[in-house]
């Protein structure tokens, strides 16, 4: 069965053009339309997607080529079409950066692209840097470009005039704090960290102006019927962290953990001082580091962690959840604070990122696949019970640890691509 639903894939020359922004605003304008808008992001990435939820209303998944898979990808665009009436995807970095990348996507699926060009420092070369993007790979589906960052309604003006005919010019956004997305280390602060997220969202939708989303091509998605998920986890009460020290989680993972049976019970590593009463234990990613000294001072939950491992039950710990079970964590500032001590060694904040790609593991039942992005070091003389295996074949891999049934790694694992292998994490 074939679905069809107007589609855009919004991309940029480079990080930090305003993709993000570009993209929450065209939601939030859908919304107020009364159109039904789904968001996805290109590539592995949690902080982006926080955003683009509060912005349109709904989870936003993610698409990836390599770490979800073209089967994936397509099953999950086609769903959204049956439900929307707009797909807007964000991009990962540059428009043709990394393999896959976004303009990979786009090419596969038809999607059209909206290049965002941050046009702060530039003028008539706005229209040498679109065309270069426009024409760098053939039949590559282009729907125009968007100014970024402009200082006046007359420099928009010189850029519109800088295009080539057959290139649509699409509107701007001035340069503007109050529109602007906070960051820090590894990306955009968490929404939940963003006290007046709405408001800025809703001034880069104004300041965007009426959008005709009416102009969007109408792409074809086929809607091929995929085998039930096996309930491998029917009845298993997995206990899974979420609060701003670890957030770090896929939608789709948790949707998969719920269509395996399992029954998902949130608890706060900050705030609570006893887990859920669980068979299995999810600790993902997040950032500890600037919570550490109330971590560290949260001691009755870290019994708790010993207590479930000690009985024998499975634990997943990722990046920052991993973090969290080491006897020590040092901070930005050098301060070293305990952590819960289940495995021998620490980590260490870096003043830079230490891994940053796509990676899988060779489970017994099969392969897992995931990636990393970590500021932090580890030092340990633990044996890892496995060694990841880099997309682009590059030499420098994370470890996976394993102690019974505590499975500990610096990978964020994408449970989709391998139900089986990642319910076996979880299963008592």
């Amino acid at each position: 069965m074939t679905i069809a639903c107007r589609a855009l894939l919004i991309s940029a020359i480079a990080s930090g053009q305003g993709k993000t922004t570009v993209t929450a605003a065209l939601a939030r304008q859908a919304r107020r339309q009364g159109l039904r808008v789904r968001v996805f992001k290109t590539g592995p990435d949690f902080l982006d997607p926080m955003v683009l939820e509060r912005a349109s209303g709904a989870p936003v998944y993610q698409l990836d080529l390599w770490m979800c898979g073209e089967a994936n990808c397509r099953a999950l665009l086609a769903e959204a079409a049956a439900e929307s009436d707009l797909i807007l995807i964000e991009g990962v970095m540059g428009l043709f950066d990394g393999a896959p990348s976004s303009a990979d996507l786009a090419q596969t699926f038809g999607i059209p692209i909206l290049a965002v060009i941050d046009a702060s420092a530039m003028a008539q070369t706005f229209g040498a840097v679109a065309s270069g993007l426009a024409g760098y790979r053939e039949r590559l589906p282009f729907h125009g470009v968007l100014a970024n960052r402009i200082g006046s309604a007359r420099h928009a003006q010189m850029l519109a005039q800088s295009l080539p005919s057959d290139l649509h010019f699409l509107g701007h956004l001035p340069r503007d704090p109050s529109i602007s997305l906070p960051d820090r280390h590894l990306g955009l602060l968490q929404a939940t960290e963003i006290d007046d997220l709405d408001a800025r969202i809703d001034a880069a939708a104004d300041a965007l102006g009426a959008t005709d989303f009416k102009t969007c091509k109408i792409i074809s998605f086929d809607a091929e019927i995929a085998e039930p998920v096996a309930p491998l986890l029917r009845g298993v009460r997995i206990a899974i962290a979420r609060d701003t020290a670890l957030a770090f989680l896929y939608p789709a993972n948790l949707a998969l953990l719920a269509q395996m049976g399992a029954e998902l019970r949130f608890f706060s590593v900050l705030n609570d001082a006893a887990l859920p009463e669980a068979d299995a234990v999810y600790l993902p990613g997040g950032y500890p580091e600037l919570h550490a000294a109330q971590l560290a001072g949260n001691r009755a939950l870290f019994d708790c962690l010993r207590q479930h491992h000690a009985a024998g039950k499975p634990m997943l710990a990722e990046c920052g959840g991993m973090m969290l079970l080491f006897e020590h964590l040092i901070d930005l500032k050098g301060q070293r604070h305990p952590m819960a001590g289940l495995l021998a060694g620490e980590t260490a904040m870096q003043p830079r990122l230490q891994a940053l790609g796509l990676q899988a593991v060779d489970f017994p039942d099969g392969e897992l696949r995931g990636h990393t992005f970590h500021q932090s070091r580890l030092s340990t003389e633990l044996t890892p019970q496995f060694q990841a295996r880099c997309a682009n074949g590059s030499a420098s891999a994370e470890r996976v640890f394993q102690q019974a049934r505590l499975t500990a790694s610096y990978l964020h694992f994408y449970f989709p691509s391998n139900s089986r292998a990642a319910a076996n994490l979880f299963l008592p």
